[in-house]
């Protein structure tokens, strides 16, 4: 009993040194990576709700390992046992589900299609997860699969067990697909149609598979229903099983791609791999990755730490995808989900604006601005194509979210200095969405008319979530004023934005000195719960959207009766139990139970309005509280671990608040220039900028205990703001932070620290 419990010890004591050991140097970041981060989610508790991509950066085609249930959002879930198939995928969340999506599933015996037949056991610890590959065991089958990825293409490798009844099961799913074998060429192809909205009639995906095996045996099937007659089949479920006869350890390869443009353009794709072996396709991928992790390289961390930093970075390089392919003539063409032609030039989609307006677009511009100029160029298309900009494009229009938030991706870009696209057009498109509903509720603004005669949307007049939506439109408002100053446009146009930029004074109830309904009558509403989550709200409650003035913090602050109300305000969020009134949506929705779980007060870091809060601080003279719940935030809410988020991860939103919180600075207001200052997580931090300079974070004296900000240097002068400006950084240089255990509550507490704020500006 002593030595087990002196063995116990040891291993405790063991397990925390080696998870305490700190990061001196990382050359393999994508080793770091764990994309299983966040997959212990599901409907009611979200960790993530992330599924492991197997892709490259940006790619237009994800693959995976599918546990759930044809149609089922939750594709894959850490706690399942079975693996039904491996699919490819476009799923940017499990809320807005998938689309372009077949599988692929190795089974030996007798012939099964059905998705729960032929499903298999499987573990995590025969599981190898990574960005570039993917290889488990499928107990059942005796078959070991692997995956190494392209952009639109990808490489599987099965190894099998001596049998005569080794098969391969393509499934093109239900509501319409088409199959084809063609024993020749040891070829499949087909298309799949099944979606979850936003595409136009004609939208299909047409896939092709080349295996390296003649097939001994071939069936395609109707539903559960086998033809073996027929090598192919159109119907409203198809697919095919083909088999072969295979010696113990026998691998079988297969290369497979697809187009959203012909079945030409899909076996075009294949050329990503050519005649590359499955080795080669995977180190190419993991080149890939590798390229992009490294722009950003860390130390002094320690390695759940970097294994954090490194998992949130990759989720911050997968969305918005690719849409487009490159055709025979080299040129960039997309299939229009808005239109359904087939154009040349640049698209990407899978993105909501509403929550990676915030943080994750903003990194692009700083990180990756050619690529943000492409996605820009993408917008310009997608206007054309569709008369609208796309608010939550999956992958065209889809009616969910609220604002105009498309106002903010496109100004930050061109204020950031993105250049090579048609930034009138773009300009045309914010106006437009300015001034009309769209055909949808979530594209355009909806209640629009309201509000530019009000100031507001009413709480009375059956558009939902209103205080939500003027708070966003306000802000986008503000954008359009910066853009409208950039672009010289007339002063009444720049004049008119200014003036609706304030319209969120028109909400703030001075009584509870919060946000609050108004009704048409220009009463509050009543009665006023600010623990409600939705009504007036979207996905929060009072207490979390209060705080939606990205762009006039010090107005803000002057409503609230001064720098000392508003800290106490802010505080309040903390201290406050995380009591709520869900009456709105019937059920406690999982953002809810996901604040009510984090031990944090009423503070909802799990969904997007209140991510930038925490920095707020700064601009009332109190900024070791902004360091001080951003670490916390850091090291309670983020796990390299499959529960490793605390609510969705949103399309790299949420992972790209905590980039930019690790290197020690985030953009409150995109529309500015500025990233308001917080602490940094690592003793070193090194960014690659894409002009060839290079930006050195250094804090030496960093730790566990020393996460207060004790002074600053810039380029080694002292440097007594609470913000950092986006074109000097791109000149490279140092930003040295000394860090403390206590708080310094002499640095930063002058208003000349202050970062932006309307009020402030001399116009």
């Amino acid at each position: 009993m002593r030595t087990s419990s002196t063995l116990l010890l040891f291993l405790l004591i063991f397990t925390k040194t080696m998870t305490a050991q700190t990061v001196s140097q990382v050359t393999d970041p994508v080793e770091y990576v764990n994309v299983l981060m966040g997959t212990d989610s599901k409907p009611s508790l979200s960790n993530g709700n992330t599924y492991p991509a197997i892709a490259l950066p940006w790619g237009m085609n994800f693959w995976m390992p599918q546990t759930g249930r044809m149609g089922d959002g939750w594709t894959y879930t850490y706690a399942a046992d079975k693996i039904r198939g491996f699919k490819q995928t476009h799923q940017p969340s499990p809320w807005m589900n998938d689309y372009g999506q077949f599988a692929i599933m190795p089974v030996t015996g007798k012939i099964r299609f059905d998705e729960n037949e032929r499903a298999s056991w499987f573990s995590h610890k025969s599981e190898i997860a990574k960005p570039y590959y993917y290889k488990v065991y499928l107990a059942d089958h005796n078959v070991t699969t692997e995956i190494a990825p392209t952009e639109r293409a990808a490489r599987f490798r099965f190894t099998f067990p001596q049998t005569d009844s080794s098969s391969v099961v393509i499934d093109a799913l239900d509501k319409g697909s088409f199959i084809k074998i063609i024993p020749g060429e040891n070829k499949i192809i087909g298309y799949t149609t099944k979606n979850s909205g936003g595409v136009p009639d004609n939208f299909k995906n047409y896939f092709v598979l080349i295996f390296d095996k003649p097939f001994a045996h071939r069936t395609v099937f109707r539903g559960k229903q086998p033809e073996s007659q027929l090598l192919e089949l159109q119907a409203d479920h198809v697919g095919a099983v083909v088999g072969f006869k295979t010696r113990k350890g026998e691998v079988v390869n297969v290369r497979v791609a697809s187009s959203f443009i012909s079945p030409e353009q899909a076996e075009l794709n294949l050329n990503e791999i050519g005649p590359d072996p499955f080795e080669t396709v995977a180190q190419k991928a993991k080149a890939a990755w590798n390229k992009e992790l490294s722009r950003i390289k860390i130390e002094g961390g320690t390695v759940d730490q970097t294994r954090t930093f490194y998992s949130c970075l990759y989720r911050s390089l997968l969305f918005p995808r690719k849409f487009y392919e490159i055709d025979a003539s080299k040129k960039v063409v997309h299939y229009s989900p808005y239109n359904g032609k087939v154009l040349p030039g640049y698209l990407f989609t899978d993105t909501g604006f509403w929550d990676t307006f915030r943080s994750l677009f903003p990194f692009l511009n700083l990180m990756y601005p050619t690529l943000n100029a492409q996605m820009q160029e993408g917008l310009v298309n997608a206007y054309k194509e569709g008369g609208w900009l796309p608010e939550w494009a999956s992958p065209g229009l889809r009616n969910t979210m609220i604002g105009s938030n498309s106002a903010s991706i496109v100004a930050d870009a061109y204020l950031k200095g993105l250049r090579g696209y048609d930034i009138n057009t773009l300009y045309e498109a914010v106006l437009k969405n300015s001034e009309n509903e769209g055909p949808l509720d979530a594209v355009g603004r909806r209640g629009v008319q309201y509000y530019n005669k009000l100031g507001y949307v009413p709480y009375d007049v059956k558009i939902n979530e209103n205080a939500a939506r003027t708070l966003e439109y306000a802000y986008a408002d503000f954008t359009i004023y910066q853009l409208a100053k950039a672009l010289k446009r007339p002063q009444a146009e720049i004049d008119r934005f200014a003036k609706r930029s304030q319209n969120y004074r028109n909400l703030f109830d001075s009584a509870t000195g919060l946000m609050r309904g108004k009704n048409q009558d220009g009463t509050f509403q009543k009665p006023f719960n600010p623990f409600k989550w939705g009504d007036a709200f979207t996905e929060g409650n009072s207490w979390h959207y209060t705080w939606s003035v990205f762009h006039d913090v010090q107005g803000l602050i002057g409503l609230m009766g001064g720098p000392k109300n508003f800290v106490a305000k802010l505080d309040s969020v903390f201290t406050l139990p995380p009591v709520f009134d869900e009456s709105y949506y019937g059920s406690v929705i999982h953002e809810i139970r996901e604040m009510q779980i984090a031990d944090m007060g009423n503070y909802a870091h799990g969904n997007q309005p209140i991510q930038h809060m925490i920095y707020l601080y700064n601009y009332a003279g109190a900024p070791w509280k902004t360091q001080y719940w951003v670490r916390e935030t850091m090291n309670r809410l983020y796990l390299p671990t499959p529960d490793g988020y605390c609510g969705d991860e949103d399309n790299g939103q949420t992972s790209a608040w905590y980039v930019f919180s690790a290197l020690g600075f985030y953009p409150v207001c995109p529309g500015t220039d500025q990233y308001v200052l917080g602490a940094p997580l690592f003793k070193k931090a090194t960014l690659q900028l894409e002009n060839g300079k290079k930006l050195i974070i250094n804090a030496p004296t960093n730790s566990e205990k020393n996460r207060y900000v004790d002074a600053v240097k810039v380029n080694g002068k002292p440097y007594a703001a609470n913000w950092l400006s986006h074109q000097a950084l791109l000149q490279g240089g140092t930003v040295e932070f000394t860090m403390r255990p206590t708080p310094n509550q002499q640095r930063g507490t002058q208003p000349s620290a202050f970062p932006y704020s309307f009020s402030n500006e001399k116009r």
